[in-house]
């Protein structure tokens, strides 16, 4: 299946905390670093997952957010530290690509944001993405 999503990112599952309608999934990355999806059990069930399933992450490019370094007080819990590898302006928008421990994770934000952070090659970065914008496929 061929996907519209940018951000595919391989890992492995390392701990579901099930509930009765959602569930929380831990997934250590290719890298090293750990990220959560919040995904309904009827999808852990179909999919098949449990500790030590090959899976990917999925995360429009869209619902990649931004920071400059690690964000206090937010309720967002996935917050992934990168390089910035490349940075592409539009009149409104800019994609920014980031480099994960060897994974290209790319956000599209305001090229007023990518002005605003000073976003460049090689700049130090944080992104940040909801456990709810995280779906999971088997790999």
């Amino acid at each position: 299946m061929t996907l519209s999503i940018r951000n595919q990112i391989s890992g492995t599952v390392s701990s579901i905390t099930a509930g009765e309608a959602m569930s929380a999934v831990s997934v250590r990355l290719v890298g090293g670093q750990d990220i959560t999806a919040a995904i309904t059990t009827d999808a852990v069930k179909d999919l098949g997952l449990a500790e030590g399933s090959s899976v990917k992450a999925l995360v429009k490019s869209t619902e990649v957010a931004l920071a400059t370094a690690r964000v206090d007080g937010v309720s967002i819990r996935n917050q992934i530290a990168g390089t910035v590898t490349e940075v592409v302006t539009g009149g409104a928008m800019g994609s920014v690509k980031v480099d994960v421990d060897g994974a290209e994770l790319t956000a599209a934000v305001t090229k007023d944001a990518v002005q605003d952070l000073g976003l460049a090659a090689g700049s130090p970065v944080v992104a940040l993405i909801k456990s709810t914008e995280i779906s999971l496929s088997v790999a």
